[in-house]
């Protein structure tokens, strides 16, 4: 996105949670440079807050220790704050499947005191982040993903100042807990790679696009809209045999294990529901905030033709990739080029 389109963030204070994870450091090296008065950095790792410190060191980047869990907290951080990015969640699947209250806590209480907070501070926008595992969930980490989706829209309906959208992502390749860190910590240690379903599918779009995502809602959302990047997608077969070619690996080197628990064959980014109202803006689709039809009857007695001819956006139906395309994909990835060289330690 140009520095132009960007220009609505000169002298204003923008605030992160979550913001020492993967998307929080890519969308400060994205805006620290424009004309913004101040980064506020908010999240519970003050390791993870000395590392960025240390390695952006720039005097608009602010450091607060806190959790979203406590209201009282990021109250205080936000005061006189214009802009929320709100990436702050419990992520990873099996964490979430053993303790489901944690992910209570975090994804969707954590969700909704930090929304009342911006709504009583002032803050013009907030820009929540989801995932596909939101959308017909099957665990617990996309269960609690999907209420906090629920959260941020109902919120956006009562909000009057503040305008509440979301955007919801597909697999952020080398993102924290994802397959490719696996695999590449699997080849640096001399172990075999395990593939789990060969025939399973997944999005993939590379961090930066995850953070244009959320710049180009942040331009353009209104209350309750939601933004998702359409992506290609590509089977772990083809993932797995990308990542042999790379770093000559032989088929004694890559394992089959099985689906997992928590797992599904292929993800969806849009579900039958929304697809009946998106709005395709080529790069995007704007899911709108249908107001109008969020009433009882709708749940109970009324029906709708358009939901009954409307299909699903899916890894199974979007354009698929093939092994040579996934392995162009791999090689801009610095993790990738890094075990190349012979060393990850940058990325464990």
């Amino acid at each position: 996105m140009s520095k132009n389109s960007l220009s609505i963030f000169k002298d204003k204070t923008l605030l992160i949670t979550g913001g020492t994870g993967s998307f929080g450091n890519a969308v400060v090296k994205e805006l620290i440079n424009l004309e913004l008065k101040e980064i506020r950095i908010y999240s519970r790792d003050e390791k993870k807050q000395d590392d960025m410190r240390k390695y952006i060191n720039n005097k608009k980047l602010n450091f607060i220790l806190g959790d979203i869990r406590d209201s009282k907290q990021i109250k205080n951080a936000l005061n006189n704050v214009d802009y929320v990015f709100h990436a702050a969640a419990l992520k990873q699947v099996p964490s979430c499947e053993f303790h489901p209250m944690e992910a209570i806590k975090t994804n969707i209480l954590g969700t909704e005191n930090l929304l009342d907070a911006c709504i009583e501070e002032g803050v013009k926008k907030v820009i929540c982040l989801s995932t596909d595992k939101a959308v017909y969930p099957i665990n617990a980490m996309g269960l609690s993903k999907a209420l906090m989706e629920k959260v941020s829209f109902a919120k956006s309906k009562i909000s009057k100042d503040t305008t509440i959208a979301t955007t919801r992502f597909g697999n952020v390749m080398a993102s924290r807990g994802s397959v490719i860190p696996l695999f590449c910590q699997q080849i640096y240690n001399s172990k075999p790679i395990t593939v789990t379903n060969p025939s399973m599918t997944r999005f993939m779009m590379y961090l930066e696009e995850a953070v244009d995502l959320v710049l180009y809602a942040f331009k353009h959302a209104k209350p309750g809209e939601l933004f998702v990047q359409k992506s290609p997608a590509s089977s772990i077969k083809n993932l797995s045999l990308a990542m042999a070619d790379i770093f000559n690996l032989n088929k004694n080197q890559i394992n089959v294990i099985g689906t997992r628990n928590g797992e599904k064959l292929f993800e969806v980014l849009v579900s039958r529901e929304e697809m009946a109202y998106a709005i395709d803006n080529k790069k995007y689709f704007k899911i709108p905030a249908v107001f109008e039809n969020m009433k009882y009857e709708n749940f109970i007695n009324q029906g709708n033709d358009i939901l009954s001819a409307s299909q699903e956006y899916t890894s199974n139906n979007t354009s698929q990739l093939s092994v040579n395309e996934v392995k162009n994909l791999l090689l801009n990835l610095p993790i990738i080029n890094s075990l190349r060289n012979g060393s990850i330690e940058d990325y464990i």
